[in-house]
């Protein structure tokens, strides 16, 4: 099992340092063009608000309501791409991973492999992320306590995995709904984990638009500051310049154009409360 003290590396930032790591991008690969126009933008609104971050695109989007819903790239072209726009900016990247065959192919490029909520406990799945060497995140599922994450912890500890952390993304909430209860935060951490806060999916609304899911994106920064005030190491936060034109998951997005000013409110409130006390 993970222990507090022990750094999550990756690239050259450390996750739960003095600084706050972010991972922010669009939900999906809309375009080999759209990636590599949105990622230096992204950059230099990171570098204005004097934050670290990882880059986040999704070359597939495996789990969408509708068969006629846009999907992305193939694995290994996506993967080659990220590797390229990361590599451009000067970052590391992540992406979520679906397959034992998707994570061996998504390692030899990503620096970062993302477990999906919806498979949170494939063993085969999790024991493939764990033999590419990567930092593997896990985005805890709607259906999980904070606590049953350590099952997963002890699945990515017996294969060999040092460096993870556990994503808290809401928890099922009735019909369509999702809720983000911060309790979450230092319970796992309570468990050895460093946890990221995933603000753009703890506002989706599964399905709510039919054959879409709905989402209110612009609570997405309200949860950010309530999650970051409760101590998390690092937060999720997918973005696009046009939400309402966004290929996959748009309702849940922050503008980019106010990307910056979201992400300068946050470094403060986590500077503040790691101010030690008088």
């Amino acid at each position: 099992m993970a222990h507090p003290e022990d750094p999550v590396i990756i690239g050259p930032y450390r996750l739960g340092g003095e600084r706050p790591l972010f991972i922010l991008g669009p939900c999906v690969i809309e375009s080999a063009e759209f990636l590599r126009d949105i990622a230096p933008r992204i950059r230099a609104i990171a570098e204005a608000a004097n934050v670290d971050f990882v880059f986040k695109a999704s070359y597939d989007k495996a789990n969408r309501s509708s068969v006629q819903s846009f999907r992305g790239l193939d694995c290994a072209t996506g993967c080659r791409l990220l590797a390229e726009v990361g590599a451009d900016i000067g970052v590391p990247v992540t992406t979520d991973v679906h397959t034992a065959e998707e994570a061996k192919i998504a390692g030899e490029w990503i620096d970062v492999l993302q477990i999906p909520a919806f498979l949170c406990r494939q063993t085969d799945l999790l024991e493939a992320t764990a033999r590419t060497g990567r930092v593997v995140n896990v985005k805890k599922g709607q259906f999980l306590a904070p606590w049953d994450v350590k099952n997963i912890a002890d699945k990515l500890d017996t294969f060999g995995c040092k460096q993870y952390f556990m994503t808290e993304r809401g928890t099922t909430f009735g019909y369509q709904n999702l809720v983000a209860d911060m309790r979450a935060i230092p319970w796992m951490q309570e468990l050895g984990m460093k946890v990221v806060f995933d603000a753009t999916h703890s506002v989706q609304r599964p399905g709510a638009g039919g054959s879409t899911s709905g989402g209110d994106g612009y609570l997405a920064p309200v949860l950010a500051r309530a999650a970051v005030a409760a101590g998390c190491d690092g937060v999720f936060m997918e973005t696009h310049p046009e939400p309402s034109q966004a290929l996959s998951d748009g309702p849940n997005q922050v503008p980019l154009s106010r990307l910056q000013d979201v992400l300068i409110q946050l470094r403060e409130i986590y500077e503040l409360i790691r101010r030690p006390l008088s």
